[in-house]
């Protein structure tokens, strides 16, 4: 299914990335690792854990701006 293209798109599709299936996100994290499920996608709560890591960024972005100010 990789480089077809479906009618109506422009854009071929990439095959879907290798991962592993974890029960819960705290199992995730503990098998993958936070970077590894957040950066890399290697269970199904990558993009849980890449939202926690935006307001991990954001947090500490507005307290350091916070500070500086």
């Amino acid at each position: 299914m990789s480089g077809e293209i479906r009618d109506g798109e422009r854009i071929p599709r990439r095959p879907a990335p290798e991962f592993e299936e974890a029960s819960s996100f705290s199992e995730a994290i503990r098998r993958d690792g936070f970077f590894g499920t957040a950066l890399e996608d290697k269970n199904q709560y990558g993009p849980v854990a890449m939202t926690v890591l935006l307001l991990i960024v954001a947090a500490v972005t507005g307290t350091l701006l916070r500070l500086l100010g």
